[in-house]
């Protein structure tokens, strides 16, 4: 391993987290283009190309890891601070677009069977998707049980007076 001169960082953090992007991508031989969108809310970085998965990861595991990096990475020695959101591939639409799908299912099981619903173990992002996507339904509660790694989402049903 060569060693070089450090890079030095960019001033705003969401060229930060574009440069941490690229660098992990040229680091995994892959072949990407890397957007930046910045909103009040979030940063949003997004790689484009072929065959991503290797930037994904299992069960998003990379994907989930290079973002708290990019968070953290962006924001150093910063105070004000915003969420990083970074996705390949459309990988974040179809994982979100999956786990309302599981959502709607345990509501189902739950109403049907007349019992708590435990959903797969989940990263902590991936359990607010649910809960903030399954917030407004009356019929339901939810809450989260377990220790990490295994921590699960639970659906059940509210008991309604007759």
């Amino acid at each position: 391993m060569s060693t070089s001169e450090p890079s030095t960082l960019p001033d705003e953090p969401s060229e930060r987290a574009r440069q941490l992007m690229e660098q992990v991508v040229v680091a995994l031989g892959l072949d990407a283009t890397i957007e930046v969108e910045e909103s009040e809310e979030e940063i949003t970085v997004t790689a484009e190309g072929d065959d991503l998965g290797l930037l994904i990861g299992k069960h998003g595991a990379t994907i989930d890891a290079l973002q708290h990096l990019a968070t953290r990475v962006a924001f150093h020695g910063r105070p004000d601070r915003k969420p990083v959101v970074i996705d390949a591939a459309g990988y974040r639409e179809r994982r979100e677009a999956a786990l309302q799908r599981a959502a709607d299912q345990a509501v189902g099981d739950a109403l049907r069977y007349g019992r708590p619903i435990e959903l797969e173990p989940m990263s902590a992002q991936e359990r607010r998707v649910v809960h903030t996507y399954l917030r407004d339904r009356s019929e339901v509660q939810t809450h989260s049980e377990g220790d990490e790694p295994d921590r699960r989402l639970v659906v059940t049903p509210v008991r309604t007076e007759r």
